[in-house]
C-alpha cells in the first residue's frame, strides 16, 4: 500500500517551505499539482525532478479512482495547490476522502495557510472562529450573509481584488457598517498589508484604493 502526503507550498516567500517538504516532494513518486507550470518553477527553484502530473478542481472528479488504485499498487504521491495547503478553498478533498475510505495512509504535513496569518495579524479574537472561506457568488449568497450576520465568532473569508468591494459592502449591509473587519492582502510578499476598521472605513478605503493580490478578509462575530 502506498501513501498519499498533503505538502503546504509557500504563499508568496519562498523562504516559507520547510525542510521536510522539500524531502518528501523529492521522494514521492509522482507530484500531483494544482497547475504544473506554476509548480515547476517551485520545484526547479528547489532542484526537485520529481515528475508531476495536472490535478485541478476541473479533472479531479475523473481521476481519483486511477490514483486511488496507483496508491493501492504501492505509489507514493504528494499533493500540492498553487499556494498554501491542499484542499483548503484548493483541491485535495476528493482524492483525500477516496484515501481514507479505501485504507490508504493519508500524511498532511504542517505549512502555510494564508488564513492563519491574517487572523492572528487582525487584532480581532482568535479563541473561537469559522472559515468560511470564498462566498457564494450568486445563488446562496444572500441567504449565507444572512446566516452569519448572527455568527457570534470570529469569520474568515477568501476573496479575489476585484470582488473585494463589492463584498465589503454586503457586510457593510448585513453585518452592520460598524463591524471590525481587518484586510490582509499579499501575505509574505513584498507589499503585504493589513488594513483594519469598521466595514465603513475599509471600504472607503480600497474603494479609493483599488486592491491587488489575493486577500483574506477577517471579520468580528455579532456582539
Amino acid at each position: 500500500m502506498g501513501k498519499l502526503f498533503l505538502v503546504p507550498t509557500p504563499i508568496g516567500n519562498l523562504e516559507d517551505i520547510t525542510f521536510r517538504a522539500i524531502r518528501v516532494l523529492k521522494e514521492v513518486d509522482l507530484i500531483l499539482a494544482e497547475d504544473t507550470r506554476n509548480s515547476g518553477k517551485l520545484l526547479k527553484h528547489f532542484d526537485i525532478s520529481t515528475p508531476m502530473h495536472s490535478h485541478h478542481m476541473h479533472n479531479e472528479h475523473k481521476t481519483v479512482e486511477n490514483l486511488v488504485a496507483r496508491l493501492q499498487a504501492g505509489e507514493t504521491f504528494a499533493l500540492i495547490s498553487d499556494a498554501g495547503t491542499p484542499a483548503i478553498s484548493d483541491p485535495g478533498f476528493l482524492l483525500t476522502r477516496a484515501c481514507v475510505e479505501a485504507g490508504i495512509e493519508v500524511d498532511c504535513l504542517p505549512g502555510a495557510t494564508a488564513f492563519v496569518p491574517a487572523l492572528v495579524n487582525s487584532g480581532l479574537p482568535n479563541d473561537k472562529f469559522i472559515f468560511e472561506g470564498f462566498l457564494p457568488v450568486k445563488k446562496g449568497r444572500q441567504t449565507r450573509l444572512k446566516i452569519l450576520a448572527e455568527e457570534t465568532r470570529t469569520m474568515i473569508f477568501y476573496e479575489s481584488p476585484h470582488k473585494l468591494i463589492k463584498t465589503l459592502n454586503h457586510f457593510s449591509e448585513y453585518f452592520g457598517a460598524d463591524r471590525q473587519v481587518s484586510v490582509s492582502r499579499e501575505i509574505t510578499k513584498l507589499h503585504e498589508e493589513t488594513i483594519r476598521g469598521t466595514a465603513e472605513e475599509v471600504l472607503k478605503h480600497y474603494t479609493q484604493k483599488p486592491p491587488k493580490g489575493e486577500i483574506v478578509i477577517i471579520v468580528a462575530g455579532k456582539k
